[in-house]
């Protein structure tokens, strides 16, 4: 047999999984269905911030056009009341709502991994199905239940004879927060659950065997292993309070009188400055420092957790 025939021969026995393959040769197969995502991110995301980045040091003026003004902006911005009390709003938010959103993401799916839970696959997509509702219809869906003449509130008032307003001015911020754990009960949830998952069974029937309780599991092997998705879901919970804007931006026009002003939030300050009151500059400004605040207490967070898992 000839050298060329052997080759051949070998060729057609060699199992598939064992054909070379040219690995110094770029595979861009993966880019053509990526290049669209990629296009409206690059355009939609990362070229907005260095743009931003360059107009906060200038002003735009009705005479005089625009000039570069350094860092008056900034100087500006920490004398302003409005935006401190926006901060000072928001980081109120995040200490009561996210708390309480994630205990409840974290007892949700501490019942779905003990099995004793009837129905657990109805239960699991009904507490998810909320974060798959946009934001503007969850919000107006709410606004309407929380309407003291026509909504819920207002039938129950009329029933029991009481004067409930859930969107008064005291108790407004507590009716957003409800609609934010509404919306994002279920997708931390997932998280929390998905890292029980990986625990194996082996050590709940070794623990049983030994004696230990229900309590004594969750105590002393669930609850440990939730201790990295608690800080990632900790750190996506303080972003988003930080951006809160759909909420209440679609209710300031269910809320009677000025309950929800257009400083209400960081964001909606910084979209009624842009575009209500053409100071794209400073609302520049504001954002990037907003950015900057977000960052440092999602850093701090993050190093404490890598702490935590060190020890």
């Amino acid at each position: 047999m000839s050298q060329q025939a052997a080759v051949a021969a070998d060729a057609l026995h060699t199992p598939a999984d064992q054909v070379r393959v040219n690995r110094h040769r770029a595979d861009w197969r993966g880019w053509k269905f990526m290049w669209p995502f990629a296009l409206v991110f690059v355009f939609v995301f990362v070229i907005p911030i260095p743009h931003a980045i360059y107009i906060r040091f200038f002003q735009t003026q009705m005479i005089g056009g625009t000039k570069f003004v350094g860092i008056s902006n900034y100087i500006r911005l920490f004398h302003d009341q409005q935006f401190w009390s926006s901060v000072g709003r928001v980081a109120l938010f995040t200490c009561v709502q996210v708390p309480i959103m994630l205990f409840l993401s974290a007892a949700m799916a501490l019942a779905l991994d003990s099995m004793k839970l009837h129905g657990a696959k109805f239960f699991r997509i009904s507490t998810f199905l909320p974060y798959a509702v946009p934001a503007v219809v969850s919000t107006l869906v709410w606004g309407f239940m929380y309407g003291a003449k026509y909504g819920l509130v207002g039938s129950l008032n009329d029933w029991l004879g009481t004067n409930l307003d859930v969107l008064s001015p005291n108790v407004l911020l507590a009716a957003i927060g409800n609609i934010v754990t509404w919306e994002f009960t279920g997708y931390n949830m997932l998280i929390f659950y998905s890292s029980l998952s990986t625990i194996p069974h082996s050590l709940y029937e070794a623990a049983s065997i030994d004696g230990a309780s229900e309590w004594q599991i969750v105590k002393s092997i669930k609850l440990p292993e939730l201790k990295g998705s608690l800080a990632i879901t900790v750190i996506f919970s303080i972003i988003g309070s930080f951006q809160l804007f759909n909420e209440p931006s679609i209710l300031q026009n269910m809320v009677p009188g000025n309950a929800i002003t257009t400083y209400y939030t960081p964001n909606m300050y910084a979209y009624n400055l842009s575009f209500a009151g053409n100071q794209s500059n400073y609302a520049a400004a504001l954002a990037i420092t907003m950015a900057v605040i977000t960052m440092a207490i999602a850093y701090a967070v993050q190093l404490n957790s890598m702490k935590e898992q060190m020890k």
